[in-house]
This record gives structure tokens, sequence and C-alpha cells, in this order.
């Protein structure tokens, strides 16, 4: 992974993040899931706590087993999601890099990112008696309507009672507005340093937006998140005016479906640098205001917001996933594709051996399916992964 001077930043703000957390008398605590609309809680001044934040830490520390362990104890079956896990554990023994998180006051979850999370969610409302807020954002089987965004539109109004509720005191409308504009700023800033993917070579690797879009996820619609993104991109579009590319003699360009492997960054970061296998594109990262599939209605922001949180790529159809990906294939000039079919995410992963057809079908571009887990190194074979990506390589050799 390439070493950006911006990462001493982004531990600086994330740390002051996590000890505001830990540390807060005044504040409220909410945990949100990834894809809940969390510009509601920060217009509320409310400190929003992501927990699958923290099990991808938990993980990429390798911390995350021994905390798994400790959560099927419990009874949680190992055929739940490993991040669910990795918090149960963490909660139950207030364990890893940081000795657990802070209680919740309340909860607030998402569907748009999977069905899990409901479940999640109600067994810690239970646990420390606390409200639960779950914004149901229909899937898009069959593309983005007017009734599905309405639809959405009208539980942020719900939202927005739920808070105002909870703090005893009126929504905030104008400090909305403005972290919308906030939000809207970094996410741009992001947007055009994963662009900068398209530049030969690639000034980053993918396995690097892994790691930086910490403070995208946990601290939008704040100043702090803006000032980064427009650091990091400033110094990575130095590298790419200078032709400086993260892979050494680049010479295959790869997209990444899915979450990463968190606890195989540093191998997989060798693996690829070994193959001059430059990876340009994740439909992860870009789910945090990346390159979107639908455009987005700037005219009237709380249908713009539903867009946003409806049209995140794991949340969109089959033939909308199929467009978008061959998209990318043909705008990063890519030479082929990884889709990661992960255990611990269903929705992320289910038809991808079809998906891996249809897109070779349109595109001509070679893609291969891995099999791993996101967070559970015990049921990861490393000699079979590399041994299919080998196989890919030299399958993108004989195509390019």
């Amino acid at each position: 992974m390439t070493e950006f001077k911006s990462i001493s930043k982004m531990k600086e703000i994330m740390t002051e993040y996590y000890i505001e957390a830990k540390t807060t008398k005044v504040k409220p605590i909410a945990w949100l899931t990834s894809g809940a609309p969390v510009d509601f809680v920060n217009a509320m001044d409310i400190i929003p706590i992501y927990p699958e934040n923290y099990a991808a830490m938990c993980a990429a520390s390798h911390q995350s087993v021994e905390l798994m362990e400790i959560a099927e104890r419990e009874g949680f079956s190992q055929d739940i999601c490993a991040y669910a896990r990795t918090d149960f554990g963490a909660d139950i023994s207030q364990g890893g890099p940081i000795q657990g998180l802070p209680k919740p006051d309340m909860l607030i979850a998402s569907t748009n990112i999977c069905k899990t999370v409901t479940k999640w969610y109600q067994v810690i409302a239970r646990k420390y008696n606390v409200p639960l807020f779950v914004v149901d954002t229909p899937f898009l089987h069959d593309g983005m309507t007017n009734e599905l965004v309405d639809y959405t539109v009208k539980q942020f109004k719900d939202l927005e009672k739920f808070l105002a509720d909870f703090t005893k005191r009126p929504f905030d409308d104008d400090r909305l507005e403005q972290i919308i504009i906030l939000g809207l700023e970094a996410s741009t800033w992001w947007k055009k340093m994963l662009s900068l993917g398209k530049t030969i070579p690639s000034p980053f690797n993918s396995l690097d937006t892994f790691i930086h879009l910490a403070p995208i996820v946990v601290l939008r619609g704040t100043q702090k998140c803006v000032d980064y993104y427009k650091m990091l991109y400033e110094e990575v579009a130095e590298l790419a005016e200078k032709k400086i590319g993260s892979i050494p003699d680049e010479k295959y360009r790869v997209l990444w479906d899915n979450l990463p492997i968190w606890f195989k960054m540093r191998r997989n970061s060798a693996f690829f640098q070994e193959k001059k296998c430059a990876l340009v594109a994740a439909t992860y990262s870009n789910s945090w205001g990346g390159l979107d599939a639908f455009e987005l209605d700037t005219d009237d922001p709380y249908r713009g917001l539903a867009q946003s949180y409806l049209g995140a790529y794991i949340n969109i159809g089959f033939e909308d996933r199929i467009r978008y990906l061959s998209k990318l294939i043909k705008e990063f000039s890519l030479t082929g594709f990884i889709m990661h079919s992960n255990r611990s995410c269903k929705p992320y992963s289910v038809g991808m051996y079809r998906l891996q057809e249809e897109v070779t079908k349109l595109t001509g571009k070679p893609g291969v399916v891995i099999e791993a887990d996101q967070n559970d190194p015990r049921v990861y074979s490393e000699a079979q992964v590399e041994t299919r990506l080998e196989a890919f390589i030299e399958s993108m050799e004989s195509i390019n």
C-alpha cells in the first residue's frame, strides 16, 4: 500500500474522533449502520459511532478472531456476519483497538446495506434499553422511482421527529443544510481523488482507498472531513501529474468488487505489487461519494439525500450493477476485474458468478471470483485465493 503523507493527518483526526466519543459527558452517542443518514444525527450535535468501522479496525489489527469467539461462546452463530460477531464480542468484553465502543444512547439502522442490521441492532437495543430507529430504504430492483424517493423522504422527516423528541429540542434545519453542503463538498474531493485512478499509471491502489475512506464514513458533514479529502486529493493529483504509479511498472489495471479482506491487507498489497497489478477502482470505496450509478437531485436536499442513500451500489438491481461495472471498466481502462464472494455479506455477493459472466460478455474483459470473508480468517484459504488470482492474471496476459 502507498504511504501517503496525509495518512498522519487521517490518524490524527480519527484519534480525536474516538477520544471525544469515549470521553464526552454532554453529547449523546448514536450507533449507526454504515448506510444510515448520518446528516440528521450531526445536525443535532449527536456523536455518530459506526460498529462496522470498528469491526474492520479489529480485523485489520488481527483481533477479530478472539472477539468473534467470545460472541460465539455466547450463542451467536458462525453464520452471522463477521462484522456483527466481532462487534458483539467487543461489546461483551470491551475489547479491540480502543477497548470497545462507548455505550449508545440511541441506535439508527438503514436497510440499504443489508437486512442483518435490523436484528443486529435489535440485540443491542435490548441490551442497553435504548431506542432504535430503522430507515427502510427499498431495494432498487428496477431503478430509481419517484415513489421510492418520496417514501424515503417521509422516513427522513420521521427521523427528524425521533431526534427532536429524544433531545427535547426542535430539529435544526439550518444546521442540516450546512452539513449537507459540507458532506457534498467532502464527497466531491473524494470522487475527484478516486477519478485519478484513470491516470496511467494509477497514483494509488484501491487498497489505499479502503484505508482512506474512514473519515468520510465517520466524519461526513464536518469541515475536518472536507479539509482532509482536499489534502488527499492534492497529494494524489501531484503523483498523477508526475506519472508516479503506486505499482512500479504497472502492467494490469483491475477493479475490486465487494469489501476488502481486512486481515490480509498487507499480504494482498504485496501480492498485487509482485504481479504488477494495480487495483484502480473499487465499488466499495465508490459507495461514499464516489462514482454514483444515478444522478442526484441537487435542487431538493431531501430528495438528493434520499437518492444518495437509495442508490448505494449494494442496493441496486442486477442489470444496474452490470451497467455500472461495465462503465467503470471502460472509464478506467481496466484489463480485468476481481469479485470477492464475501461469506459475511450475502447482499453484496449474491449472484456474483452470474454477474461475472455477464460483465465479461459485455466488456470482453476477464474476471475472477474469489471466495473469502471480510473479517474471519478462519474461513480463508490463502493458497486457494492466490491460485485463482494467478490464473486470472495469466488470462489477462493472454487477452491483453
